[in-house]
């Protein structure tokens, strides 16, 4: 090692301290540790004792529900006993999304409070318990008359919506009692202090009416012909039962995902009932409360792919990430990529790359993944001479495209195999070369910006053996396992259960050997990592049922259309413009979701071939992670870089800038996708990347070796986007510009030496 400075400061100690522990896995000094470790929210329950094992039961359990649902288990099928009350797989479709939400519903409002907790929890009883208790009463009632009415199904009632005794009782022994319970639970959540290691009465009110909620529709949907709703046959109840399960969803959204996708899907359902007042494409039919509520609970809406997706492929993946954290796989990854790249000049932010794209295997959310790596990376990178501000971006560029890494991408590439009806595995392979251009783009940044700065990268003494991390590859056996198991043919339910199982199986090879106790708490954490994502999926729902029920997204398609008449580059930018929008604040699940059903269509109609026009919408649905001024990415890394949240949006839109090019380079190069012989995918791909290269270097204003002028500078962009294209002509053109630039730099570089 260095020798010591007589007066270390602060990142000194912590670094000795950190090559002071070792977990068993590397031989070298530890640099990943606690990785793996799950995030705790504001406002996120903290429990023990006898609760914490009620609670981890509840959410391991919801998670194996899931697992052996997606794979037609049941202990009826392996002894041949039938047990009354077990689920009987394969569930009925929308059977198992009804379940599926209702048990978000159950595990969201119990591990979630409606406001985050103060730093001295104040405990104690309140007189508002009382009132909650109260509540609770036409909550109960609600489900007894739900299950009531499915007795009366069950005995021959021809149950419909236009006998009128039917219709009475469930206005008033069903549909009042479940709202007044419901808006009452919301209401009283917002009013109630705050105590973070019990369960406030308020939630279980609001837990048993989302079970009220579901026993109703599988009643109904069960037992009736489902092409009922949005007609006079449709019963009250279910417009009823959606009204409180909307607002159900739209509190549990609130509470895990933040405001903007609720104020979003507020409008949306404000612009359902006064859409006939407004001019324009944006005018719409009249439209019944009871038509519109009866039909967005169903597959038009909540019920359709975003939920489909989130209870089959999404769940699946993330208690395979649960299995890989238990196993902490992710600290080698991250270890993995500090031996790898950590000696490179500016060496952390090169780490920052590879571990957030190894991470995005796993974690496909990009604050997840700047949480994950940047709690490390972003110190180390301060410590070695990036400022605050270019320490956050860099890890919020990288850890965005972590979601456009095959072969898992985030939930949007399963929703995107779901609305187009392309194999998940075409989508994955199309996935290839995006995602290299978008992490060598940020590579060439970042390299670019150490160079200018003269930076150095890290000693050896400082990181873990390369020779160790060989010797412990098999962990990558899992991420193996997936991509092999999808392109022999199997579905991505059975190649993702493999994964799971192989994850569990190499934990045997290392000091963190999967038993039982492990495997429940993966299935655990499981559980809980789905809540936000199953929330949102549901909620995008509700945005996706009003596009398509009101019509206004075929009217947006046409606007589209019009633009393009003048000018199809016009009609992109704009589609691109709206897709970022639709992303700030939100989600990337639910931006494309809703960019799919608005902007797709129109791209589609355009003549652009439908991967094309998914994946064009789908990239900038990620970027805007990093596109000021909401960009959720660079904020989270803006509190552990401790910069200006703002000048970190920037900083990270400036380091992603090449990265906004590669949808027009693939709109312009369908090859860019996998589509065209290998010949042309092979020199798509490179040119694309040579014309990236050119761009970070435009962008950064570092050539041949050292800081070009300006007029060097605007003089690469241009040759840069010559290569957008991927034609001959204007390759070759960009080739021959960059050369040109190349004998302009060697000549200015050497008058500079002599001088």
């Amino acid at each position: 090692m260095a020798p010591e400075d007589p007066k270390p400061d602060a990142d000194d100690l912590e670094a000795r301290r950190r090559d002071d522990r070792s977990d068993g896995m590397t031989d070298g000094p530890l640099v990943a540790q606690g990785v793996d470790d799950e995030p705790v929210e504001g406002n996120r329950r903290l429990f023990d004792g006898t609760t914490w094992l009620i609670i981890a039961g509840m959410s391991g359990f919801y998670a194996l529900f899931h697992l052996a649902a997606l794979n037609g288990w049941s202990i009826s099928s392996w002894t041949g006993v039938s047990i009354p009350f077990l689920p009987v797989f394969p569930m009925e479709t929308w059977n198992f999304r009804i379940v599926h939400i209702a048990g978000a519903l159950i595990l969201g409002f119990t591990l979630y409070s409606a406001r985050a907790f103060p730093d001295e929890d104040g405990g104690g009883r309140h007189p508002l318990d009382l009132v909650s208790w109260v509540f609770l009463l036409p909550a109960l009632y609600a489900c007894w008359t739900a299950l009531g009415f499915a007795g009366e199904i069950a005995s021959g009632v021809m149950w419909n919506g236009i006998d009128e005794a039917i219709r009475t009782a469930e206005i008033w022994h069903y549909g009042v009692p479940l709202l007044v319970a419901t808006a009452g639970g919301i209401l009283l959540g917002w009013a109630r202090p705050r105590m973070r290691g019990t369960i406030a009465p308020v939630d279980v009110v609001l837990s048993v009416c989302g079970i009220a909620v579901a026993i109703y529709l599988i009643t109904i949907y069960s037992t009736l012909m489902r092409n009922s709703t949005g007609t006079p046959f449709a019963p009250i109840g279910i417009s009823l039962a959606a009204v409180a399960g909307t607002a159900l969803i739209m509190e549990l959204t609130r509470r895990v995902a933040g405001l903007a996708l609720i104020i979003i899907a507020g409008v949306f359902l404000i612009y359902v009932f006064v859409g006939d007042m407004l001019p324009g494409f944006l005018n719409a039919p009249d439209i019944a409360w009871e038509r519109f509520f009866s039909q967005v609970y169903t597959d038009a809406g909540i019920l359709g792919p975003t939920v489909a997706v989130s209870s089959t492929y999404i769940i699946l993946f993330i208690i395979f990430a649960a299995f890989l954290q238990a196993s902490k796989v992710g600290d080698y990854f991250v270890n993995f990529a500090f031996a790898a790249a950590g000696r490179a000049r500016g060496g952390p932010a090169k780490v920052a790359i590879f571990a957030s794209g190894l991470m995005g295997m796993i974690n496909g959310t990009s604050a997840g993944n700047v949480v994950a790596t940047g709690s490390l990376t972003i110190p180390l990178m301060k410590k070695v001479g990036y400022r605050s501000t270019t320490s956050g971006a860099v890890e919020a560029a990288a850890s965005t495209g972590g979601q456009i890494m095959p072969p898992i991408m985030g939930a949007g590439a399963f929703i995107m195999a779901e609305i187009t009806g392309i194999p998940y595995t075409d989508i994955a392979i199309a996935a290839i070369i995006p995602s290299i251009l978008y992490f060598v783009s940020i590579y060439f940044m970042v390299d670019f910006e150490a160079a200018k700065l003269g930076m150095r990268g890290m000693r050896e003494d400082e990181l873990p053996k390369f020779r160790d991390m060989i010797r412990r590859v098999f962990l990558f056996l899992p991420i193996l396992i997936l991509i092999v198991a999808l392109f022999m043919g199997y579905s991505v339910i059975r190649a993702g259960t493999l994964a799971t199982a192989a994850a569990a199986v190499v934990s045997w090879l290392t000091p963190y050997r999967m038993g039982p106790k492990s495997i429940s708490r993966a299935f655990e954490l499981a559980g809980t990592m789905s809540i936000q994502i199953i929330a949102v999926c549901a909620c995008a729902g509700i945005i996706v049922g009003v596009i398509s029920l009101t019509g206004v997204g075929a009217r947006f398609s046409s606007v589209l259309l019009n633009i393009a008449e003048a000018n199809q580059l016009l009609a992109l930018f704009f589609a691109m413009c709206i897709a970022i929008l639709l992303g700030m604040g939100m989600p990337t699940t639910a931006a494309y979701a809703v960019a799919a059903s608005v902007v797709a269509p129109g791209l589609v109609q355009l003549g652009i071939p439908i991967l094309t026009a998914h994946f064009f919408v789908f990239y900038f649905a990620v970027v805007s992670a990093i596109t000021p001024p909401v960009a959720l990415a660079s904020y989270a890394a803006a509190g552990i870089s401790g910069a200006n949240p703002m000048a970190t949006s920037m900083a990270s839109f400036k380091i992603g800038i090449s990265a906004f090019i590669v949808p027009f380079m693939f709109f312009y190069n369908s090859a860019i996708l996998m589509d065209g012989t290998w010949f042309e995918v092979i020199r798509a791909g490179l040119t694309a990347t040579f014309g990236v290269f050119l761009l970070s270097s435009g962008v950064q204003g570092w050539w041949v070796g050292g800081r070009a002028n300006p007029v060097i500078r605007g003089a690469l962009i241009v040759v840069a986007l010559f290569m957008i294209e991927g034609g001959l002509i204007s390759d070759a053109i960009g080739i021959g510009g960059a050369l040109v630039l190349f004998l302009l730099g060697r000549m200015t570089a050497t008058r500079t030496a002599e001088s």
